[in-house]
């Protein structure tokens, strides 16, 4: 495993707190909003509109925190407002920490390719832990 990441996932103030967050901790911040998003993602067109968070990241040297928004309608309740991030190494590490960590737990987004260039999957495991696993595809060149 390369890094273990905290995912914190916010209600429509995402970009409020992570800029809090950067001055806090002097460290870079990157977002995107849901209106940079590609346009073809299902369920995001309300959320582009009030430019919401899709992703952003804090960093100074490493990654330090990431954080989003949810989706509008999503509802956002302690203890579903993080989760755990893992960078894997491997396709085959991917795969196999996603069906170990989703036993009798529940996937929430399949392990799958993704616009980022990355195989990724969402799940919450059997202790409501919610996980999400990243491998960066290599570049096509």
């Amino acid at each position: 495993m390369k890094d273990v990441v905290t995912y914190l996932t916010f209600d429509g103030n995402c970009r409020q707190a992570m800029e809090f967050y950067a001055k806090c901790l002097d460290a870079e911040l990157y977002l995107l909003p849901f209106s940079k998003a590609p346009a073809d993602l299902p369920n995001i067109a309300a959320d582009a509109v009030n430019d919401r968070i899709m992703h952003s990241t804090l960093s100074k040297g490493r990654r330090l925190l990431m954080a989003s928004d949810t989706l509008r309608g999503t509802p956002l309740q302690s203890g579903n407002n993080f989760s755990v991030f893992l960078y894997c190494e491997s396709l085959e590490e991917t795969e196999r920490l996603f069906a170990a960590l989703s036993e009798d737990g529940q996937v929430t987004m399949p392990l799958q390719d993704t616009f980022w260039n990355a195989h990724f999957g969402t799940l919450t495991d059997q202790f409501g832990i919610q996980w999400a696993l990243n491998f960066e595809l290599p570049k096509q060149g």
